[in-house]
């Protein structure tokens, strides 16, 4: 005789009857430190930025007689004055440091794309070595070069020009690291040996195909060396001798020197590294877009 069995399972012991909790819900349960860490460290970076903005409003008696974090009125005479320093000597570091980070910062990206895509694509005797020595480059700090690059640049009597600054920020080993990464993990070989083998050239492959994918990792590539122009001092410090040369860093310097004998100075000083603050984040609210592409992309990819 035979008998009949049920197909459906035995029903699951309860784990909370046991007193466990599962792996997923204790996993979404929002915890309060990481939280707290992460709200001091923006703390941390952010209090600066928000001294500067206070102390800009104030005049030079406000400076030194008031509360840190109270603010004044006096922002917009501050510009005025510092505008009509020297005739304007301040927006023409400004315009020096644009053009020796804009133009630097693009120059970089090109060059990395083009070295990060060979050593990533192509394979050619000592790529390995001459990728150890770009890693070498990056631990190597762009002060200790500083010296050297001027006395090499002494030597064909381009010191005190404009190419003095911007020939030492083409070449980036970090810049070319992070392009040979990004190359490795986002142009598929698959649709390099299919555009090879429609007969595109490999000039044709590279700006036609491959750029247009490493477009947030160069993206990155150029923040990364803008931000380092923008900020560098000891570079244009020793290549340049006329002021109106100067980048901001370098000129800025020379407004806080002259603050020791006239303290008034001190707030044109101040109003002046706000004012080169603005470009910085004008630039990092605007290509932060590519950053999500490419983020949401990697998402989608996992």
């Amino acid at each position: 005789m035979a008998t009949l069995t049920s197909s459906r399972p035995a029903a699951r012991p309860a784990r909370r009857s046991a007193g466990l909790t599962p792996v997923r819900e204790r996993a979404q349960r929002p915890s309060f430190w990481p939280t707290a860490i992460l709200l001091l460290g923006a703390l941390y970076c952010l209090f600066p930025v928000l001294w500067v903005l206070i102390a800009s409003t104030k005049s030079a008696g406000e400076l030194f007689s008031t509360f840190t974090l109270a603010p004044s009125t006096h922002l917009w005479d501050n510009i005025t004055e510092l505008s009509a320093y020297r005739d304007g000597v301040f927006w023409r570091w400004m315009a020096n440091t644009a053009l020796y980070a804009g133009v630097g910062g693009l120059l970089s990206v090109v060059v990395s794309a083009m070295a990060g895509y060979g050593l990533a694509k192509f394979r050619f005797a000592g790529k390995s070595a001459i990728f150890n020595i770009i890693l070498a480059g990056v631990l190597v700090p762009g002060v200790v070069l500083a010296i050297p690059q001027y006395l090499l640049l002494a030597q064909v009597g381009l010191t005190n020009t404009y190419w003095s600054v911007l020939l030492p920020s083409i070449i980036s080993p970090y810049g070319i690291y992070l392009a040979r990464i990004y190359a490795a993990a986002s142009v598929p070989d698959d649709v390099l040996e299919a555009a090879r083998t429609d007969g595109a050239r490999e000039w044709r492959v590279f700006t036609s195909i491959s750029m247009p994918m490493m477009v947030p990792g160069l993206v990155t590539v150029f923040l990364f060396q803008f931000v380092a122009i923008w900020n560098n001092f000891m570079l244009p410090y020793i290549m340049l001798g006329d002021d109106r040369l100067f980048p901001l860093t370098v000129g800025l310097s020379g407004l806080l020197n002259q603050g020791a004998s006239q303290p008034a100075m001190y707030t044109s000083v101040i109003t002046g590294a706000l004012l080169s603050i603005l470009p910085l984040a004008a630039l990092f609210l605007t290509l932060q877009r590519y950053w999500q592409v490419d983020l949401a992309a990697g998402a989608v990819k996992a």
